[in-house]
């Protein structure tokens, strides 16, 4: 089965209009090659692969090419594909084997005889090289796992329904229950399969949940194998450690990761950089503190107090085991399923851009989320159970005067309706939520 990719149309703007190199960076697993591959296919244009790991003497040419010419001559002793001026990309896969090439770019870029295409996990890839990219040579895309709205191409839902739900989300109206009922049902069944590519096509072959949870396995193994391969060495089980606890933490009542229970005695200061690194990498999810639900959130971000999601909830949910898969299908009332909840929700809007924060206070109680949204502070509920009514710390916030907060989302098993401020989703409306682009700012020419 061929998985259509959103990513695939940024490839194709690109393409048509960028004259910069392309970086599509992510964990393993969510499809960036195989992406890049069919979008290039698709678009019927002639490409030429290196990947750096199966092929480590590409990075020998890369680095030591003097001009162009000189790489073509080095890369055409790796395979007998034709490499023309003017017509071929040049897709450099892996490219966390070479860290400089995200410097190298502007040379190659200069040159103007080709475009290129650069891939690679942020497993072992420093940030800083990255940011430090010369500024004008390098378009940065991050890919994720499938979202719920990928994820609904294995499935019969017409355009027309889904014209219906994104109507429903604008004008804040009930979905037709019918169509509510069945696209529920269809979120349930993401929650247990996730997004992971190789996990969507084995279940939209054949529907067992058995390869699914193989396939999750096999890929958290590859996680933790990579983990100690680029971690330093003193840190490699603390490292692990850390991204096996997390589905423990999202048990409990209060999600906040509690470093202490990777070791007793363990302060954050003495951990921070591992946290960092799993995030960074893609495959674990931060959500940090605000101390005010305030414009700018960034501003009030407390980096030592902070929930931390996988980056896929159908690895979480198989790592809780199939007993958990099957409660979800059959919408078990006695399932803790918060959790799982809030790693949908995370997931989707991460994929989305947004920024999450979450906000607690003594005297207001704890929101599960706030985010910057349509230009304003947006709090945010996720409920699994049939108590999605019950939210004191969310009417404290949202009707305390201060904060001047327009409206209040609360995602859950329900169909859409508002009281007042608070507006009630269904969870999978989150897949309609869309960052604002920045307006544009024009300053007023000072004469003197």
């Amino acid at each position: 089965m061929e998985l259509k990719r959103k990513i695939s149309r940024h490839i194709k703007e690109w393409y048509e209009e960028d004259k910069k190199a392309l970086l599509i960076k992510g964990a393993r697993q969510v499809g960036k090659t195989y992406v890049i591959r069919n979008t290039l296919k698709e678009m019927g244009v002639s490409y030429f692969e290196v990947n750096l790991i199966d092929h480590p003497e590409a990075i020998d040419t890369l680095a030591n090419a003097k001009n162009v010419d000189e790489l073509i001559m080095g890369l055409s002793t790796i395979n007998d594909s034709p490499i023309i001026k003017g017509e071929t990309i040049l897709f450099f896969d892996e490219i966390q084997k070479y860290k400089e090439m995200v410097t190298r770019i502007k040379f190659l870029v200069d040159e103007g005889s080709f475009k290129y295409i650069l891939s690679g996990s942020l497993l072992g890839v420093e940030l800083v090289n990255l940011e430090s990219a010369p500024v004008g040579y390098l378009t940065t895309r991050e890919m994720f796992p499938l979202d719920f709205e990928e994820f609904l191409q294995i499935s019969n839902i017409t355009d027309d329904v889904m014209t219906h739900l994104k109507k429903s989300f604008e004008n804040r109206s009930p979905v037709f229950e019918t169509v509510h009922q069945k696209v529920m049902s269809l979120f349930l069944q993401y929650l247990v399969v996730g997004g992971m590519p190789d996990a969507v096509v084995s279940f939209a072959e054949n529907h067992n949940l058995n390869n699914v949870t193989k396939i999750h396995m096999d890929i958290i193994d590859l996680y933790k194998l990579d983990f100690t391969k680029y971690e330093e060495e003193n840190k490699r089980l603390q490292l692990i450690n850390i991204y096996e606890l997390i589905p423990t933490e999202l048990l409990k009542q209060n999600k906040r990761y509690i470093v202490s229970d990777v070791k007793k005695g363990l302060h954050f200061e003495r951990v921070q950089s591992s946290f960092l690194w799993l995030n960074n990498s893609g495959v674990a999810h931060s959500v940090y503190n605000a101390t005010e639900p305030k414009k700018p959130l960034k501003a009030n971000e407390k980096q030592s107090l902070f929930k931390l999601y996988l980056s896929d909830v159908g690895m979480l949910t198989s790592i809780y085991g199939m007993d958990t898969k099957r409660m979800l299908i059959n919408k078990d009332a006695n399932l803790n399923a918060g959790g799982i909840f809030e790693n949908a929700v995370v997931q989707e809007l991460k994929s989305k851009g947004f920024d999450l924060y979450y906000y607690n206070s003594n005297r207001l109680g704890e929101l599960d989320f706030v985010i910057a949204y349509d230009g304003t502070i947006l709090p945010i509920e996720v409920k699994s159970g049939k108590d999605y009514h019950i939210h004191s710390a969310l009417n404290n916030c949202t009707y305390n005067d201060q904060y001047e907060i327009k409206e209040a989302f609360v995602f859950a098993n329900c169909n859409v309706s508002r009281k007042e401020k608070i507006t009630y989703l269904p969870i999978y409306m989150t897949m309609f939520m869309e960052t604002t682009p920045s307006e544009e700012v024009i300053l007023e020419k000072i004469e003197f």
